[in-house]
């Protein structure tokens, strides 16, 4: 097996430049540095990364932190999206990655920086993180990088990346303005997620610009569960036969109410109009296909790899990115005939 004496010898330069060249250090020239990654590769060099990481203090390793992982979630691919983000951009900037679980149960038994000093990470990008989670004190307090999926705080090792959920749910509601619908019905997430509050802000912004007011008792909370929101869906349209439309913070919870109301004999979208949040892909397949807010995981998951990378190797830059969302028109939406 080739050392780096090897290439040192091969390419015609010092150990130390070898050593310096393999792990980035911007003191060697870029000619110097291609050469020897050239003889490197010739050698079928492979770097020990034990003693790298036992030299250079890091181990070039980052971490996805999934909070509530459940097997529900299967239904939307939103971890899987995210991975597959977070993973071609590691490969690419040879990073390795490694995937963690937590709950809010969980984090009571082991601090955030035990977890991260036990599985050797560099930083983590957390994700699933309720507002009143321990870790996300602790990450706020602590020196390890991280960054934030959805999560719109930032301090000097904490960056954040979300798509626009105000604005988002501002266009869902707002198309369903458009069609002629007055009596709109909202089913949110939960109290301890920060997208619910957001996208709460953004159906009532959209209600305001038409001077309609707010009907507290016109949204109730669905958990982003199919089944949750199938039962809140029947208890909210029988509670209020005058709403013809429904603006709901997930696409699973669109589907769930969609049974809802069908569970009623309503139709769709004759009887009822219903939007979504996400985009998954079961939302095309739905009858009627679902009216949504299609978000990208995939980008949220590659431009968090990006901060948090830019975060451990010292980059300048801003330590947050919002993405835009697109509203996506299918057959669950209609104009109110009413």
């Amino acid at each position: 097996m080739a050392t780096i004496k090897d290439i040192a010898k091969h390419a015609g330069v010092s150990v130390t430049t070898v050593s310096r060249a393999l792990n980035g250090y911007s003191d060697v020239s870029e000619k110097t540095r291609e050469k020897i990654k050239q003889v490197a590769k010739e050698l079928k060099y492979s770097p020990n990364l034990l003693a790298r990481s036992l030299v250079m203090n890091k181990t070039k390793t980052i971490g996805l932190l999934v909070s509530g992982m459940r097997i529900e979630g299967s239904k939307d691919n939103f971890t899987y999206e995210v991975l597959c983000g977070i993973n071609d951009y590691a490969a690419q900037s040879d990073y390795d990655l490694v995937l963690l679980s937590t709950s809010s149960e969980k984090q009571h038994e082991k601090t955030y920086t035990q977890l991260c000093q036990e599985r050797k990470v560099d930083g983590l990008i957390l994700q699933g993180i309720k507002t009143d989670d321990p870790y996300l004190e602790e990450v706020l307090e602590s020196d390890i990088p991280c960054v934030l999926i959805d999560i719109p705080i930032e301090s000097e090792t904490v960056g954040y990346v979300s798509v626009d959920n105000k604005e988002g749910a501002f266009k869902a509601v707002d198309h369903l303005l458009e069609q002629g619908h007055r009596h709109i019905g909202m089913i949110n997430g939960h109290s301890q997620a920060f997208v619910s509050k957001e996208r709460l802000e953004g159906y009532k912004h959209a209600l305001s610009k038409k001077e309609l007011p707010f009907v507290e008792d016109y949204v109730v909370n669905g958990d982003f569960l199919e089944e949750t929101a199938e039962q809140k869906a029947g208890e909210l349209l029988s509670k209020f036969p005058d709403m013809t439309a429904l603006f709901c913070a997930s696409d699973l919870m669109a589907i769930g109410a969609m049974r809802g109301a069908s569970n009623l004999g309503m139709n769709m979208p004759e009887d009822l109009s219903i939007v979504g949040f996400d985009n998954i892909i079961l939302s095309a397949y739905t009858t009627p296909s679902l009216t949504t807010i299609a978000q990208n995981r995939y980008q949220l998951g590659y431009e968090s790899a990006i901060l948090l990378t830019n975060m451990l190797e010292g980059k300048d830059g801003s330590q947050k990115k919002i993405l835009d969302t697109t509203l996506i028109k299918r057959e669950s939406t209609g104009k109110n005939h009413a």
